[in-house]
């Protein structure tokens, strides 16, 4: 995966901002590209620390009881970590996870929308919304940020989706 153009930022990015297109793999072995999603509804890219933690675990569990109500609402609901595809394909089979899991084992996502957590080496946790815009390009709708003992709640960002 060619990632390496994306340029790392100190803070989250802001609301209003282009997201940066990548394309990174999931848990099947796939290629998954930001640019292909965006032009079908509005991505929300969840970025967590670790497979198989405790607060990741049920944050992913929430994004996947809550599946039927973001694809209700045409967006796509991936996970992010550092994690590679062969973990989140275990950890995803253990927990029946619905969502799309990408790996970021290079760190050039999670550094370019600003979630990197330096002092483990992994993503930090937050979420970002991304919605098409008239140009083509994602665009940033919403960010949300978080501690990392702090699991998501859906229902801010489902009412953040068009």
């Amino acid at each position: 995966m060619a990632n390496e153009h994306l340029k790392p930022r100190d803070n989250p990015i802001p609301v209003g901002e282009h997201a940066p297109d990548f394309t990174l793999t999931d848990q099947n072995r796939q290629e998954w590209r930001l640019a292909d999603h965006v032009k079908k509804g509005d991505v929300v890219l969840c970025f967590y620390p670790l497979d198989f933690s405790p607060v990741c675990s049920a944050e992913m569990k929430c994004v996947t009881d809550e599946f039927e109500q973001w694809k209700a609402k045409g967006a796509t609901v991936v996970g992010i970590s550092c994690d590679s595809f062969f973990t989140h394909d275990a950890w995803a089979n253990s927990l029946g996870l619905k969502q799309t899991l990408l790996a970021d084992m290079h760190r050039h996502v999670c550094k370019a929308y600003g979630f990197y957590w330096p002092d483990l080496n992994v993503a930090s946790r937050g979420t970002v919304v991304i919605g098409h815009d008239p140009s083509g390009r994602g665009k940033v709708k919403r960010v949300q940020t978080r501690e990392i003992k702090t699991a998501l709640t859906p229902d801010d960002l489902l009412a953040a989706l068009s």
